[in-house]
């Protein structure tokens, strides 16, 4: 099992520093990374937002699961579902669902970036989705 640690910074800055093998994020079901973090990783990150598009799964198929990709050997993006759509609306369920999803693909040895997934835009519990990311 891995270890969890806050790191205060920003996230891209520190994935292109090569502080992370993964960075992961919160993302809604309707192919929309308009806004937040999921935003900046779009522009940042092309190839993300890519992942995202190319998915051809209806949307509610998609909740609780995730896209990635990877950039060369040394980072790999993670598109986590953990909204339906939008807005102040994260399902806990489904980013629970979608970081154990994630722990199947990615060996446990790797650093794992993840920003405060759903308590922006989301409106998600801060002390929630601490409790959720530290138990799985």
């Amino acid at each position: 099992m891995g270890s969890y640690k806050e790191i205060k910074g920003d996230l891209l800055a520190l994935a292109k520093e090569g502080k992370f093998d993964v960075i992961a994020h919160g993302a809604n079901c309707r192919k929309m990374m308009g806004a937040g973090i999921a935003y900046q990783i779009a522009r940042e990150f092309p190839i993300a937002y890519q992942a995202d598009k190319i998915d051809n799964r209806m949307p509610r198929q998609r909740l609780g699961d995730l896209t990635y990709t990877g950039l060369g050997e040394n980072l790999f993006i993670v598109n986590l579902y953990t909204q339906y759509e939008g807005g102040p609306n994260l399902d806990y369920c489904a980013l629970e669902l979608s970081l154990r999803k994630m722990t199947l693909i990615f060996n446990h040895n790797l650093k794992i970036g993840l920003p405060m997934i759903g308590c922006g835009i989301g409106g998600g519990n801060e002390e929630k989705v601490i409790e959720i990311i530290k138990r799985v």
